[in-house]
């Protein structure tokens, strides 16, 4: 697993919840009975922990930005496979420590429908299925993960390159590349 890069955000982010856990807290040593006060300062407790990470989460989701530009795909044949490479650019403001890109094949081959495309019969078959074939994959995934030593700085880029299998009986591929960055 790997460290998300924290900014000087994310830590006055980190702050602000210790200060608010701190006072709530004290707001609940206030109390009379000591059940009263644990259960105030657990509470506290929860309400900061979900929103700290809360906002961590839409911080990094909002703070580190990165496209994939000068993306190429080459399908070698004699290996049935799909050579996918280009740059991961950081355009956000602050440094990138990883990013995982996310490649999906979806073959879009609708010419050509088979028996049972739709509607499989349930019923009773004595003779045996003639139609026993091994499920083809209509979707390929990958994904892999790539590290930044040092961080990836703003307006820089970083080549990247992806091999994932591509099915011979693929027609009409739709290619769909997401990236998500820390």
């Amino acid at each position: 697993m790997h460290m998300p890069y924290f900014t000087i955000i994310h830590w006055l982010d980190i702050a602000f919840f210790v200060i608010l856990f701190i006072a709530l807290s004290l707001l609940s040593a206030q109390a009379k009975k000591t059940s009263v006060i644990i259960s105030g300062i657990f509470a506290s407790f929860l309400v900061t922990t979900f929103g700290a990470v809360l906002s961590i989460i839409i911080i990094e989701k909002y703070t580190k930005k990165a496209q994939m530009v000068k993306v190429t795909e080459r399908r070698i044949l004699f290996n049935e496979t799909m050579f996918i490479k280009g740059y991961i650019k950081n355009v956000g403001k602050f440094p990138i420590n990883y990013c995982t890109v996310s490649i999906k094949l979806i073959n879009n081959d609708r010419k050509h429908f088979q028996k049972g495309t739709f509607f499989k019969s349930g019923g009773l078959n004595i003779f045996g299925d003639k139609d026993k074939k091994l499920a083809k994959p209509n979707t390929v995934k990958k994904e892999k993960v790539f590290t930044f030593k040092p961080p990836l700085k703003p307006a820089y880029r970083e080549p990247f390159s992806i091999v994932l299998p591509y099915p011979g009986y693929f027609r009409n591929t739709m290619i769909i590349k997401k990236i998500y960055c820390h």
